[in-house]
């Protein structure tokens, strides 16, 4: 094992977002997943992570230690229902802390917090309930593509065990030749949802999240469907943090970049979209019950790599960036499969 693959695995095993992508302006609150070693850093639980001032605070709130054990949610999707008790108290501890001096020590003194330190990194729904996808969804894209827009959109799945979470490896499968990478929005639902109003769709969004739905070109057209180019272990990214909708005054106008290896191959914005979210929500409820902690990857801008001329395939030591503005930024390596085999689990 060379010195970069030692640095590969340290950053997995300790990675920390840079600050960069956790900062802002205000007091603000990311939903994150995360364990501990008290776990043997297994088993992910829904936390907050907090904001006073621009400034990370140094703690996750880890919202399992709100409630006994009694009282904890049978389904963990349950977390993301903003209906539950059990957002809601997390919801309304969180705020408090990031508006209150003395709430949080407060909250340490209870063993509500986490150090940042201690706390290991997953995808912010690590096992959504629905991982749903659109394909075709951007005007600029359908214009490189030569294709024409299309009259309702056009929907695919990834399976749910292809998700990884920000600094994770993507790993290129055995067989394939053509992995390429996708710069996509998510949307993560905080309400069910059936036969649902454009009107009202919005109502049931809990936040929004950065997502990179890599693809096996090669598998994906020689199998004449999407599901196994489109769901190889590691190929679904996702993260850093759900940042919420209510600090998303407008989803339709968010500029997003795919970045690799330093050079930007996508750059756009979500003003292109054909389907908006309310639409796609409305559409899709109307055969498929949406439920908290289900995620729709809303498409991808131009400049994917088997559009190119020539062609842009991922390779081992690539680094890629998903960069969705007031969302934040996605950061995941590429690897081999033979070396990906050697790392910690």
């Amino acid at each position: 094992m060379d010195e970069a693959d030692v640095q590969l695995l340290t950053s997995v095993m300790t990675r920390s977002l840079p600050l960069a992508v956790l900062t802002s302006n205000e007091n603000l609150v990311r939903i994150i997943s995360f364990s501990t070693q008290e776990t043997n850093w297994q088993t992910p639980r829904v936390g907050m992570l907090l904001h006073r001032a621009a400034r990370d605070v140094g703690y996750r709130l880890d919202c399992e230690r709100l409630f006994g054990a009694e009282e904890q949610p049978s389904n963990p999707l349950s977390w993301f229902d903003m209906d539950s008790q059990w957002f809601q108290k997390a919801r309304d501890v969180s705020e408090n802390i990031v508006e209150d001096e003395n709430a949080l020590g407060e909250a340490n003194e209870r063993g509500w917090l986490v150090p940042s330190r201690d706390a290991y990194w997953w995808a912010p729904v690590p096992r959504p309930g629905k991982l749903i996808c659109i394909g075709l969804n951007y005007r600029d894209h359908a214009a490189e593509s030569n294709m024409a827009i299309p009259k309702q959109p056009v929907v695919f799945s990834k399976f749910s065990t292809a998700v990884i979470a920000p600094g994770e490896p993507v790993v290129l499968p055995a067989g394939s030749a053509q992995v390429d990478y996708e710069a996509e929005l998510v949307v993560v639902i905080g309400r069910r949802a059936k036969n649902v109003s454009a009107d009202r769709a919005l109502h049931h969004v809990l936040g929004y999240t950065c997502f990179n739905d890599v693809s096996a070109r090669d598998f994906q057209f020689a199998d004449g469907q999407w599901q196994r180019g489109k769901s190889c272990d590691t190929f679904a990214p996702m993260g850093p943090t759900i940042v919420t909708a209510d600090e998303i005054a407008d989803p339709h106008n968010l500029s997003i970049k795919l970045i690799l290896n330093g050079q930007a191959m996508q750059d756009s914005n979500t003003d292109q979209f054909i389907f908006g979210i309310p639409e796609l929500i409305a559409f899709l409820s109307q055969t498929i019950t949406l439920e908290p902690g289900d995620v729709i990857a809303t498409g991808t801008p131009p400049g994917v790599g088997f559009a190119r001329k020539p062609p842009v395939f991922l390779k081992p030591g690539d680094k890629m960036e998903v960069v969705i503005e007031k969302v934040g930024t996605l950061n995941n390596p590429v690897v081999a499969a033979e070396k990906a085999a050697a790392m910690p689990r």
